[in-house]
């Protein structure tokens, strides 16, 4: 059985991403599954983590529904930000007592990632002596927030490829006032969610020691749809 399992979902709902999470996540603790790492995008949605206020949200429920974005509480660290199109979001579904990790030193492996990734892109990010997730500059680029339940992850990272920016400017983003986010297209680099995500795996990879090998939803999920289709009205 390989290390690790990367499955491209492609777009998906938040609230079906975290259904299949759940079940995925049971699959691991019970040895039936090796870990995984999904990848995805979701259309435009604000979660906010156990440590999120309301108040983080600064338009109406009426500006939202303009914006074509959602809300939804969830169960990860950390406190609201925002996911879209253009955003690499990666969800790793792991083992940490098999990893050889704590919780911290996973997050910090994250980081690493991310930071080697936006490395071979020629773009100098940083997470050292900053709050949690990768910096370019005093503008961040990657948040993670994580759960950790028996002893294996779920939720993750999200990387700013060419998001549309301006949906942070609803937000505090991560209960910073006044941060600034910024993506690989404004720092100048041009490429796909796909091109990335692909370095991105292999940074992964490396940075914790798994031997990756790409598979898809239907060939571990014996009824994928079944799956997502618990997810109405869960958050």
């Amino acid at each position: 059985m390989p290390d690790c399992l990367v499955v491209d979902l492609g777009t998906i709902e938040y609230p079906s991403a975290l259904a299949l999470q759940r079940d995925l996540h049971q699959r691991v603790v019970n040895g039936d599954l090796p870990a995984l790492l999904l990848l995805l995008e979701h259309p435009h949605v604000y979660t906010l983590g156990r440590r999120s206020a309301e108040s983080d949200i600064l338009v109406s429920e009426f500006t939202l529904r303009g914006l074509g974005a959602t809300v939804y509480h969830t169960d990860r660290g950390g406190e609201v930000t925002y996911h879209g199109p253009g955003q690499i979001i990666g969800y790793p579904i792991l083992d940490l007592r098999a990893a050889g990790l704590g919780p911290l030193a996973y997050v910090r492996a994250l980081e690493r990632v991310i930071v080697s990734t936006l490395a071979e892109l020629g773009i100098h990010a940083t997470s050292e002596d900053r709050p949690t997730g990768v910096w370019v500059s005093d503008s961040k680029i990657a948040a993670i927030g994580v759960r950790v339940s028996h002893g294996v992850t779920m939720h993750g990272f999200a990387l700013n490829v060419d998001p549309d920016l301006s949906y942070f400017d609803h937000i505090v983003p991560c209960g910073m006032p006044g941060a600034s986010v910024t993506s690989i297209a404004e720092q100048g680099v041009e490429l796909k969610v796909s091109a990335v995500s692909d370095i991105l795996t292999s940074h992964f990879a490396n940075v914790l020691s798994l031997s990756v090998t790409h598979s898809t939803l239907e060939a571990i999920t014996e009824d994928p749809l079944a799956v997502v289709s618990t997810a109405q009205g869960r958050t």
